[in-house]
């Protein structure tokens, strides 16, 4: 019955089936065996798919996730927001997109913490910010094109974890958390900036100053090595 499905629909199809399995078992072997089953695709199909099994069905899962946190950004008025708060909601909005799916999202924590997935694990939360400042419109062409996303990448994954542990009513502890992450990171950029316009501290780091200044955001070549990939914001307006 797979010949008519696309590869997407397939590794939905797979995806849907594991996720039951995956609170129990993890993004594992077992899981992936019994979702190829009841999905009824076969098994050179599903491995020719998803050649790590539930690596790739864990990777499929996140990619879910971030496609309908920016479904949700994109298409809500956040025109009266402040900056800080629409960051924030794009956060937020991630984490809610997989509220069903928390014991999966635990486990997913899991398995990208070993060290042979880490990249993967690292891949997937840079992805995530990179998702967010283009679903807000972010133009940066030199190195603050790399500073947001790490700088969002960490806050990402500082809520996650808190979020993995929060039972306060409907989470009211994470978003405070959030909250006062951000607020942090919004100091250290007015320090940033600060520091640039002051004529006589601006002076004392010329040279990294110079080279920062120099890098910009990549754009043309083919960028799979790369934690995050630039999409031109324009298609949004």
């Amino acid at each position: 019955m797979t010949e008519t499905r696309s590869t997407h629909e397939i590794r939905q199809a797979l995806l849907d089936a594991a996720l039951p399995h995956v609170a129990f078992d993890g993004w594992s072997a077992a899981a992936f065996e019994a979702a190829l089953v009841e999905a009824e695709i076969a098994p050179a199909v599903a491995r020719a798919i998803c050649p790590r099994g539930a690596v790739d069905l864990a990777l499929a899962f996140h990619a879910r996730g971030d496609a309908a946190m920016v479904a949700r950004l994109t298409g809500s008025d956040l025109g009266e927001m402040r900056f800080r708060d629409r960051i924030a909601a794009g956060v937020r909005f991630r984490l809610e997109a997989a509220e069903a799916h928390k014991d999966e999202v635990r486990r997913a924590v899991a398995l990208f913490s070993l060290p042979h997935l880490a990249p993967d694990g690292a891949k997937m939360v840079w992805g995530t910010a990179d998702k967010i400042w283009t679903a807000l419109g972010d133009v940066s062409e030199d190195l603050n094109w790399y500073s947001k996303r790490a700088t969002l990448a960490g806050v990402y994954s500082a809520t996650v974890l808190f979020w993995l542990g929060d039972d306060s009513a409907d989470h009211a502890a994470t978003w405070a958390f959030l909250d006062r992450r951000i607020d942090d990171v919004m100091r250290i950029e007015k320090a940033k900036k600060a520091v640039k316009d002051n004529p006589v501290l601006s002076k004392l780091l010329p040279g990294p100053n110079g080279i920062l200044g120099r890098i910009r955001k990549p754009q043309g070549a083919d960028l799979t090595d790369m934690p995050g990939r630039w999409t031109d914001p324009a298609h949004l307006n």
